[in-house]
């Protein structure tokens, strides 16, 4: 038996943004021709049943007939009114309808009212869709004029991590996705530089400026994932955040030794204000950054 060391090891997946596809011309891929599992179908040289294909040559065609055979054979191929901008806008509306874990090249291809196999002419692999619709939902967020020299950097960076908190509260299966892929689209790397252009106008020394985008948009990160599937939760129980919140401190109350353990942190909430649930999560979140924003100002002062 070969051992783990002899077996060929794959190379790394990189992103769909690396691999040179076109991005509205389909090509066939292995999977085109050998089908879903990378083996020749049954159909192919053997014929309908596995047997060897019938030796009798075919009846000679017409130049009307031969042209009419290409067409179909082309309009067969190439699914009609499918192409790379349609098949992410769909994956994006069943990645919210139905979460990532759902998530399928049939399922796709069903909404699509195609066959999976159609879809392999424009992505290789379930990944390249993930990372398509990722960067897709990326461009969801507002970038501020970086033209506007008399714009405050405080206001920009402001709008860039309200923005981004929306997106991963939109779409709560983002957060598990960023990370695993490179995140080099067009709209991510958008994103990117704005986030990097603000923070050069913040007057941070070079060497503190990423730090400074960890602090912010880190935390943005672990504020909207949390948010977001606290708010999917809700949806799926079929109540609003303040009757989930209510069911859910009723239920601590009935428990002594869990209401003790919570009643510095109810005072706390109360402290903070706010008649709602979003009410009190949105001054957590104005608070926790106006602190990162006066942070920089005073790491700023130190040089």
């Amino acid at each position: 038996m070969a051992s783990e060391a002899d077996s060929p090891k794959r190379p790394p997946r990189t992103s769909v943004w690396l691999e040179g596809k076109p991005a509205s011309r389909p090509r066939r891929t292995d999977r085109g021709e050998r089908g879903e599992r990378g083996e020749r179908g049954d159909r192919g040289e053997r014929g309908e049943r596995g047997g060897l294909a019938d030796p009798t040559p075919a009846p000679a065609l017409t130049t009307g007939e031969a042209a009419k055979a290409v067409t179909a054979k082309a309009g067969a191929e190439q699914p009609p009114l499918l192409d790379r901008d349609r098949i992410t806008t769909v994956s994006v509306r069943l990645l919210d309808a139905e979460g990532s874990a759902k998530f399928s090249m049939r399922r796709l291809a069903a909404e699509l009212g195609v066959t999976a196999m159609s879809l392999y002419w424009y992505v290789d692999t379930k990944d390249d869709l993930l990372e398509l619709a990722l960067d897709a939902v990326f461009g969801e967020v507002r970038v501020p004029d970086l033209t506007d020299g008399t714009a405050d950097w405080r206001d920009q960076l402001r709008e860039l991590a309200v923005s981004y908190r929306s997106l991963l509260v939109r779409h709560p299966w983002v957060s598990p996705l960023i990370g695993k892929y490179l995140n080099i689209g067009p709209s991510s790397r958008a994103f990117s530089s704005a986030v990097l252009a603000v923070m050069g106008r913040t007057g941070l020394a070079p060497h503190g400026r990423m730090g400074a985008v960890s602090a912010v948009f880190q935390f943005v990160y672990g504020f909207g994932t949390i948010e977001g599937h606290f708010v999917q939760r809700c949806v799926e129980a079929g109540l609003t955040q303040d009757e989930y919140h209510r069911h859910a401190m009723g239920s601590i109350h009935e428990q002594p030794d869990v209401k003790r353990a919570f009643e510095n942190a109810e005072e706390l909430m109360e402290a903070r204000g706010g008649e709602t649930v979003e009410e009190m999560r949105e001054r957590d979140f104005t608070f926790a950054l106006d602190l990162m924003i006066a942070g920089i100002e005073a790491m700023r002062e130190r040089g």
